[in-house]
This record gives structure tokens, C-alpha cells and sequence, in this order.
């Protein structure tokens, strides 16, 4: 015959538990005397202290088999990118579009590029990083050593730079383009020859250019800022510029350009990055007012 369990008033609950709590009968607080307590707290606190020092000594291995100073990642390209300033994207490239007789199209172009420029601002240079010569040489070797950077100033940007315009050859139709090859760790360019910059129009005659550090024919961009080393090491590094001038645009007329960086183990005909090694753009430069396509 079936036993029913009978079935216990919440009186009787309260009594069980708070017996279960303290038992005044074997000095037992939940379950267990004080010793009891004492060696089970003892044996998970030597357990968690064990297994801390074990995950502490796992981390202070690996971090001793890491270099500081070395990116954990890094691309795996090669060559390095090329973009320029200023870049004002329209829908799928940059498009330089604007209006010397409307300041109101080409003055946030100015005040992006004073922005942008601000670093190199000479003051500011010659407190952060060192006064190289052509013929410097750095190397990642030694961090303790060869943990400085080469200065870049504004002055090396000749007519290109705010000193000597202050709208950087907007407001007279003769701007001015900088040209900046991101930074690729380790990377030098080889055969002995500097890193050149030259701009063309792909289509149509683009007028004289001038480039600063540079010459008529190309921009050049110096040794001494080779290889950059990462931002341990070199905590102020700042990307040598080279400013393109353009002398004698043609006047409202679209042109397609690109400006290209040449040397020794920098590439410019990946199908699959339009910006390894070379920039492309668009330029309009219009003179009459109401006619701006940059608006």
C-alpha cells in the first residue's frame, strides 16, 4: 500500500532551515563545524593562489618570448599605399573639384590641409625629432639607440607651404597636392635610389608641374626617413610629404590623374589595390562664378 510523505507546515520549513543554518545540537553552521569550514577555506584559497601564480608565470612567458617593439600585427603587403591631401571622396574616387572664384568651394580644402600640416610645423618638428642629413641611415636594430626620427617641416614644401601661401595656390588655380606613402614596417627602398613621385594626367595635358623636395621633373622622397620602425620605437614619426605644384592647370576641364611613387620595391600595377604605390584622382578647377561643380 502506498505512504504518502506528509506534507510539512511553512512553520516546520522555517525550523528545518534555520537548523540547516546554525545546529545548536552538533555546532554545525550549514552543514559543517568550524574546523571543517576552516580547512575547506584554506584548501580553495591555496587552490586559487596556486592557479593564479600558474596563469601569471604563463602570461610573463609569453610576453618574455614578445618583442615590445615589433607590431603583433602587421600587413602582409609589400609595397606600400599612396594617398594624398587633401581628399575629398565623391561617390567612388577622390574628386578635387572647385572654383577659384568661389572661396566658399576651395576654403575647407585650405583649412583641411592646414590641419593636416600642423605637425609639421617646424616649432613643432624640432622638439619632437632629430635634424637628419641625406645621408642618415636608421635601423630597427637597436631600439635604445636608433629610437629617433627624422624631422619634416613645412619649409621643405617650398611654394607649397602656408608661409609662403596661405591658400596653398587655390584662390590663383595653381594648387597644391601632397603625396604621403603610408608606413610599412622594416620597409627600405633598395638599388640606392630615393623613392620618386611624379603626376600625370592619364587622359589630356595636366600643365608644368613642380615638386617639392623635388625638381621639375620629380618629387623625391629621402632615405633617412627609412625604414620607420613602428610606434614604440619611433613614437613621432611623421610621414615625409611630397607637395605637387601644379603650374598651369587647364581651366574647367575634368581630368583623371595619378601621381605614382617609383623605386626600388614599390609596385603600382596591383589590379586588386588601386592605392598600392600610386593615387588616383579627379580634378576640375572652374574660374567662372555660378558654374562650381563642387557645390
Amino acid at each position: 500500500m502506498a505512504t504518502f510523505n506528509e506534507k510539512k507546515t511553512c512553520s516546520q520549513r522555517m525550523e528545518n532551515f534555520g537548523r540547516f543554518l546554525w545546529n545548536p545540537d552538533t555546532s554545525e553552521f550549514m552543514g559543517r563545524t568550524f574546523a571543517k569550514w576552516v580547512y575547506i577555506s584554506l584548501y580553495y584559497a591555496a587552490f586559487y593562489v596556486i592557479m593564479i601564480g600558474i596563469f601569471a608565470l604563463s602570461i610573463y612567458s609569453l610576453m618574455k618570448t614578445m618583442n615590445p617593439f615589433v607590431p603583433d600585427y602587421q600587413d602582409e603587403l609589400k609595397s606600400p599605399g599612396v594617398t594624398m591631401r587633401p581628399d575629398p571622396y565623391g561617390d567612388e574616387v577622390i574628386e578635387l573639384f572647385y572654383n577659384k572664384a568661389e572661396n566658399s568651394t576651395y576654403l575647407p580644402l585650405v583649412t583641411s590641409l592646414c590641419d593636416f600640416l600642423s605637425v609639421y610645423n617646424k616649432t613643432v618638428q624640432e622638439k619632437m625629432n632629430a635634424n637628419c642629413s641625406d645621408n642618415t641611415r636608421m635601423s630597427c636594430a637597436n631600439p635604445k639607440e636608433n629610437s629617433k626620427s627624422c624631422q619634416f617641416t613645412t619649409d621643405m614644401l617650398g611654394n607649397c607651404s602656408w608661409e609662403h601661401d596661405h591658400t596653398f595656390g587655390y584662390k590663383s588655380g595653381t594648387p597644391c597636392l601632397f603625396i604621403k606613402m603610408n608606413r610599412i614596417i622594416n620597409f627600405v627602398p633598395g638599388n640606392k635610389t630615393v623613392p620618386l613621385v611624379n603626376c600625370s594626367a592619364e587622359h589630356g595635358d595636366l600643365g608644368d608641374v613642380h615638386y617639392y623636395p623635388g625638381n621639375d621633373t620629380y618629387g623625391t622622397i629621402g632615405f633617412q626617413y627609412f625604414p620607420y620602425c613602428g610606434k614604440k620605437m619611433q613614437p613621432n614619426y611623421t610621414n615625409p610629404l611630397v607637395a605637387v605644384k601644379l603650374l598651369n592647370p587647364p581651366l574647367n576641364k575634368e581630368l583623371s590623374v595619378v601621381c605614382k611613387v617609383s623605386g626600388h620595391g614599390i609596385t603600382s600595377d596591383n589590379p586588386h589595390d588601386p592605392y598600392e604605390g600610386k593615387v588616383s584622382f579627379k580634378l576640375k578647377i572652374e574660374d567662372k562664378p555660378g558654374s562650381s561643380s563642387a557645390n
